[in-house]
């Protein structure tokens, strides 16, 4: 192991599950002697985990590396700096960005990132050409393991990657691969590690996580693959994890055995969140999500049924190519009908190499930004109504860290919200009752009624 400590920046766009990718990079650096930085200024290695799903997402890239030229060259004289770029637009366009930028050494994939200390003595070697976006992703678990550094009590857990769906207006199938699901031992083993390091949450992380299909544990393949509710039970089990999420889901991919565990498991906490994109048969036929408004509507009621209490989020997008006003007015139909706790909203932009970038009928800016102001308006009063509902309601928090004023905690709820209480420092790491006092769209605020220790 390395003795030599060097600087290690990592700049993390989209989804939780490049925040779990890059945590990963960082354990995997960590034996070469790199120590994380909060700012790229005279870091050793610079690494952009990039995400690839909204407009522009490239260009953003080069203008970071532009910024990140200077700061290169002031590094020469004192031992250089190694810039990579990493994630789905690295994937998508590596070969361009070694071409385009000069000042990159390396580019890696998500499947490949666990082979960066080759790729950097690579690129140290070819004086700055250093590309590997092959998939490979059983490769990449196998030779991460389960050791993990960690900060906090909650913590992501990748399950499941790849997409097989085609959404027309999606990339990550070209990005991130076929969907594949990684063992239940593995997956368990690094919970069991995460939860000794005091890891009281876990979210599992998947592109379609309940798509997970993973092997069963040793010595029962004859069970066939474990979908996500049993993965879910299963980590129920291990002591000291408290509470568990998951995201994100395809309503294709939803079963009953899936939504009972809503119900059979009080650690799986009653928040789900369900992207359905349109509220028209029409647009969702022309994005190719492979459901109707109908069957979301009752995989919704299923839920309700079976965990009264559960909070619903989703994803929105609008001005999708062809969208009309009927089409539209059909979306915010179905928005009021569900009642959303919390929803992402877009305007659609176009993908390059997506079927919908292609299509006739684009949408004219200015028509998407009057929908999308309609809609958020909409979604903000259900939120807002949502988060007010709390007041009077006792929640079991889990703190994990000081507030912003002295004396001050935060926390989350069980719906994921923020909640900020008057309380002592011991409590961090800690599941404690709170009486919600007054709530804001953001955020819940109350006291301390009392408490529920974490499992040592």
């Amino acid at each position: 192991m390395s003795t030599t400590r060097k600087r290690l920046f990592i700049k993390t766009y989209g989804c939780q599950m490049n925040v779990y990718d890059s945590e990963r990079m960082k354990d995997v650096l960590t034996p070469l002697g790199y120590e994380s930085s909060d700012t790229p200024d005279g870091a050793d290695l610079v690494i952009l985990n990039t995400c690839h799903i909204r407009e522009k997402a490239a260009e953003k890239v080069y203008s970071e590396l532009g910024r990140l030229r200077p700061l290169k060259d002031e590094k020469a004289a004192s031992g250089g700096m190694t810039i990579a770029v990493a994630g789905c637009v690295a994937q998508a366009e590596g070969a361009e960005i070694m071409r385009r930028a000069p000042v990159v050494d390396l580019v890696v994939g998500p499947q490949t990132y666990h082979k960066l200390p080759e790729l950097i003595a690579q690129a140290h070697r070819a004086k700055g050409e250093a590309l590997d976006t092959e998939f490979e992703v059983e490769d990449k678990f196998d030779k991460l393991g389960s050791d993990r550094q960690v900060e906090g009590y909650s913590a992501f857990v990748t399950v499941q990657e790849g997409c097989d769906k085609f959404c027309t207006f999606c990339v990550v199938p070209y990005t991130r691969g076929a969907e594949w699901s990684r063992p239940v031992d593995q997956i368990i083993a690094e919970i069991r590690a995460l939860a000794a390091k005091g890891i009281r949450e876990v979210t599992l992380l998947g592109q379609n996580v309940n798509a997970f299909h993973g092997a069963p544990p040793s010595g029962r393949e004859a069970d066939g693959a474990w979908g996500l509710g049993q993965l879910v039970r299963h980590v129920a089990l291990i002591g000291g994890i408290e509470r568990i999420r998951f995201t994100t889901s395809h309503p294709r991919d939803m079963d009953e055995d899936l939504i009972q565990a809503f119900a059979d498991t009080p650690k799986l906490m009653p928040y789900f969140h369900l992207p359905v994109q349109s509220g028209s048969d029409t647009i969702l036929k022309a994005m190719n999500r492979q459901h109707v408004a109908a069957d979301y509507l009752a995989t919704i009621a299923r839920l309700r049924e079976v965990r009264p209490d559960i909070a619903i989020s989703g994803d929105m997008i609008v001005g999708f190519p062809g969208e009309t006003d009927a089409d539209f007015e059909a979306t915010m139909e179905l928005v009021r009908q569900v009642n959303y706790a919390s929803c992402f909203s877009f305007k659609y932009s176009k993908r390059p190499g997506t079927p919908g970038a292609a299509m006739f009928n684009q949408i004219d800016e200015g028509v998407k930004s009057q929908r999308l102001a309609a809609l958020q308006a909409l979604l903000d009063s259900q939120q807002v109504a949502f988060n007010e509902s709390m007041i009077g309601k006792t929640l079991p928090v889990l703190f994990e860290k000081p507030g912003r004023l002295d004396g001050q905690l935060h926390g989350r709820s069980p719906y994921l919200q923020s909640v900020h209480v008057d309380g002592p420092a011991e409590l961090i790491g800690q599941i404690a009752e709170v009486a919600i006092e007054t709530a804001s769209r953001n955020a819940l605020s109350g006291r301390l009624v009392g408490t529920k220790r974490s499992a040592a």
